[in-house]
């Protein structure tokens, strides 16, 4: 089988053989490989597109390397059609007419030159390309393609390997126009994939084909076999992208709208889809319950750090999306499920840890529970983060604010132990100073007289033990939660940290600011009656209800 590039200059003037020698043609073979079944491929890109460029008709052409002799067969051509010996050649002009199917041979004749006008500047000739696939000897018809930037692609081809493969080249070859030999398609988006999709039909093994192919490429195809309804082609395209990987979230995206698109057209690709959707009920609900009892039993130090910030990660990714809110429910369920086991878990280690003939024992029976206690006091931790995140902490601030035995338990315990715990805490403080969760004004109230104190009692340790801890934040997420309270809870918990602040200085949160926004409400506010009165007179509307 023969194959022939033909890289030609369109104009109103064509110049034959009596012009080769004076280099007004230039006509040079690609290695182009070529199949026992007939399949050709489709030269690279950059060969369509170096001849569109503007080039100097002056310089030389460079010898073509010849083609692998184990890919490419070529055919005696007779005596009176031999080429003459090659030349240095430079491009030559043929007209529009010849991307029509007026002649199947590489080289043009000279009376029609002589029955032209003179031939214009060459600079001033768009730039095209010709193209011929297929074996002339041997095929009843060709197929013109005619693309952008001028390409023009002639193919020679079968009307029964078409027809057998396509059902739009079935349709156009049908009834009347049976006997066609020559069928041109205008305006072809994708010459390049045209040509490859064609040759696939004489490909027996079309799967093996694509092998090689980039993703991209297949895509390509897909969309073409779909064009000219190649069902064997779109089969074969839809096995290879169920098998391949896909790089990168771009890709994904990409083929799966490409097989979205068929699947609405009644094409299977259910295979391929898999890999993004399941069919299988409750699996959200029953993955992340999995998942969280995975992290929050981990003992390894760094591969529960980092995956702890990575389903962190994956959470927030799904907050931001509208289709998410019909399982939001689902997902705070199954947190809340974990934080009330956690919780249970950190009680029982508190029990454990109270007992009077805990601290006679040996340290080795001590460490493991002291670990136990900071583990279950960071998965609560991290628990709140993602419910904050997802503004569902309320019902974990009335949960921790209602630990009374466990605060109880929390003075018993030495502060090395218990230090931990009291993370949760101010992380709570620090939401609600940031309007991150809001509790009742009950529920507010009550987690400042359960665990205020607890948590000035292990301010040392927390400044000095724990990483994450930022006083000023802190102190601000405290003062501003008292701030949130009416005047006279105010008034009894700023005067009981006073008290505290003024023994243990440092080690003890500032809460000066909270302190001046209160003295400033209660003795120096202008409209203090005012309010006064719009209090007594919302009473007495209350009680006439």
């Amino acid at each position: 089988m023969r194959w022939v590039f033909k890289e030609v200059s369109l104009s109103s003037t064509i110049f034959g053989l009596t012009r080769v020698e004076q280099g007004q043609t230039k006509i040079r073979n690609v290695p182009i490989a070529v199949t026992p079944e007939g399949f050709w491929c489709c030269p690279s890109p950059v060969v369509f597109q170096k001849t569109v460029k503007t080039q100097n008709p002056l310089n030389k052409t460079k010898p073509s390397s010849p083609p692998p002799k184990t890919t490419v067969q070529k055919k005696q051509a007779p005596f009176n059609e031999r080429k003459p010996p090659p030349v240095p050649l430079r491009p030559g002009v043929v007209s529009d007419d010849q991307r029509n199917c007026v002649s199947d041979t590489p080289t043009v004749s000279a009376p029609i030159a002589n029955e032209r006008g003179p031939r214009p500047k060459i600079e001033s000739l768009p730039r095209k390309v010709a193209i011929e696939f297929g074996e002339p000897g041997t095929s009843d018809m060709k197929v013109v393609l005619l693309g952008k930037q001028g390409f023009c692609v002639k193919l020679s081809v079968h009307k029964k390997v078409l027809v057998e493969n396509s059902s739009y080249f079935a349709d156009k070859l049908s009834g009347e126009e049976s006997d066609l030999s020559c069928l041109e398609i205008d305006d072809c988006d994708d010459v390049e994939i045209y040509v490859e999709t064609v040759g696939l039909m004489y490909c027996k093994e079309m799967k093996q084909r694509l092998i090689k192919q980039s993703v991209s490429r297949v895509l390509r195809i897909i969309k073409i076999a779909e064009f000219i309804g190649f069902a064997s082609c779109i089969q074969s395209c839809l096995e290879y992208l169920e098998a391949v990987p896909w790089v990168g979230e771009e890709e994904e995206e990409k083929v799966v709208s490409s097989v979205l698109r068929l699947q609405n057209e009644g094409v299977g690709v259910t295979p391929v889809l898999k890999r993004v959707s399941s069919e299988v009920v409750n699996l959200p609900k029953d993955t992340l319950s999995h998942i969280m009892e995975l992290v929050l039993t981990s003992n390894e130090e760094r591969g529960r750090r980092e995956m702890k910030s990575v389903v962190l990660k994956l959470l927030r990714e799904n907050n931001s999306l509208p289709s998410y809110a019909g399982s939001a429910d689902i997902c705070n369920e199954t947190i809340y499920s974990s934080c009330r086991s956690c919780t249970d878990s950190l009680l029982s280690l508190f029990r454990e840890a109270a007992e009077p003939e805990f601290a006679n024992k040996p340290m080795d029976s001590r460490e493991p529970v002291v670990k136990r206690i900071a583990l279950e006091a960071d998965n609560l931790s991290w628990l709140l983060e993602i419910l904050a995140d997802r503004q569902a902490a309320d019902e974990f601030a009335l949960m921790w604010a209602s630990q009374q035995e466990l605060t109880a338990l929390h003075a018993k315990l030495p502060i090395v132990s218990r230090y931990h715990v009291s993370c949760i805490t101010a992380r709570l403080f620090v939401g609600i100073g940031r309007g991150e969760l809001l509790p009742s004004k009950d529920t507010r109230h009550l987690l400042l007289q359960t665990w205020l104190e607890p948590l000035i009692n292990d301010y040392s340790w927390l400044q000095h033990g724990c990483r994450s801890f930022d006083r000023k934040v802190v102190e601000e997420g405290i003062g501003r939660t008292i701030l949130t309270l009416p005047l006279e809870n105010q008034q009894s918990i700023l005067l009981a940290w006073l008290g505290s602040f003024l023994k243990a200085g440092d080690n003890c949160p500032n809460l000066q600011r909270a302190f001046e926004v209160w003295w400033r409400r209660t003795f120096i506010r202008p409209y203090s009656e005012t309010q006064g009165n719009t209090l007594q007179s919302d009473s007495s509307m209350t009680s006439k209800q």
